[in-house]
C-alpha cells in the first residue's frame, strides 16, 4: 500500500449530511486500495439528526422537526448542527496509531475518547467516560448536573473507519430537544458555552489538532486502553 501521510480538513461552509456520507464512503474506499489518504475531516452541519444502528424510531420525538438520516455508524439518536464541530476520522487500522494499537476497535474508540478529553482540558473542562455510557461527560458546576458534551459514534469497514465525534462548542442546545440523545434520557447535553466558555469553531480545531498529536501520533506509554481500564 502507497505510504501518505494524514490528511487535515476543514470545510468552512455547512456540509449536507448525504454529502458528507458518500464523501466519506468514496473515501474509505480510496484508503483501503492505497490511492488516498488517511483523513481527519471537520464539518458543521445544518441541524439535521442521524439514527445509529441502535437507534428506536420513538426516540425520535419530533420528526417533523428536522430532517433525520440513517447514518450506519454505531449508537442512537444524536443532532448535528451550527456551532458543533464534527470530526469525522478515516483510518486504516490495519496499523499502529500512536497510542492505538493495530485492528483494536475497542481501544480505537478509547482513543477518541481521549482525543476528545485532552482536547477539552485545553479549555480547562474535565471530559470524563463513564461505565456503560459512550461519549464525553461534564458535570456543571452551577447544577450538578451530568451532561453530555461530546458523542462518539464509529463504523469500521474492512478496518477502515468512518464517522467519529462531536463536540459542542457553541450549538443550540433546545434542538437536542427532538430526539432522546443517545437514548438516554435521565442526562443533558451541554457545551462549551453553555459552560461559561467562549470558545469558536477555529479554537475547539486548534485544540483538536493539538490532542491529535498526543493520541494518535505519540508512542508513549501508556496505551489508551490502559487510560481507558484507569478511569
Amino acid at each position: 500500500m502507497t505510504s501518505f501521510a494524514l490528511e487535515w480538513r476543514i470545510d468552512d461552509a455547512l456540509t449536507d449530511y448525504p454529502d458528507a456520507l458518500a464523501t466519506m464512503q468514496a473515501r474509505i474506499a480510496a484508503i483501503r486500495d492505497g490511492t488516498a489518504p488517511e483523513l481527519v475531516w471537520l464539518v458543521e452541519h445544518p441541524p439535521l439528526y442521524t439514527a445509529g444502528t441502535s437507534a428506536r424510531p420513538e426516540e425520535l420525538t419530533d420528526p417533523a422537526r428536522f430532517p433525520a438520516y440513517k447514518a450506519g455508524r454505531g449508537g442512537q439518536w444524536t443532532y448535528h448542527g451550527p456551532g458543533q464541530r464534527t470530526a469525522y476520522v478515516m483510518l486504516d487500522l490495519h496499523r499502529r496509531h500512536g497510542r492505538v494499537p493495530p485492528m483494536d476497535i475497542h481501544c480505537y474508540v478509547n482513543g477518541l475518547e481521549e482525543w476528545l478529553i485532552r482536547a477539552l482540558d485545553r479549555f480547562n473542562v474535565k471530559g470524563e467516560r463513564r461505565q456503560g455510557r459512550v461519549g464525553i461527560w461534564v458535570v456543571d458546576p452551577a447544577t450538578g448536573r451530568e451532561s453530555k458534551i461530546a458523542a462518539v459514534g464509529v463504523r469500521v469497514s474492512r478496518w477502515v473507519s468512518w464517522h467519529g465525534v462531536a463536540l459542542n462548542v457553541e450549538p443550540n442546545l433546545t434542538h437536542f430537544g427532538g430526539i432522546v440523545p443517545c437514548g438516554l434520557p435521565q442526562y443533558g447535553v451541554t457545551s462549551l458555552a453553555a459552560l461559561g466558555i467562549p470558545a469558536t469553531l477555529h479554537d475547539a480545531d486548534v485544540a483538536l489538532r493539538a490532542a491529535w498529536e498526543e493520541v494518535f501520533e505519540s508512542n508513549a506509554p501508556p496505551s489508551v486502553c490502559a487510560l481507558a481500564d484507569k478511569a
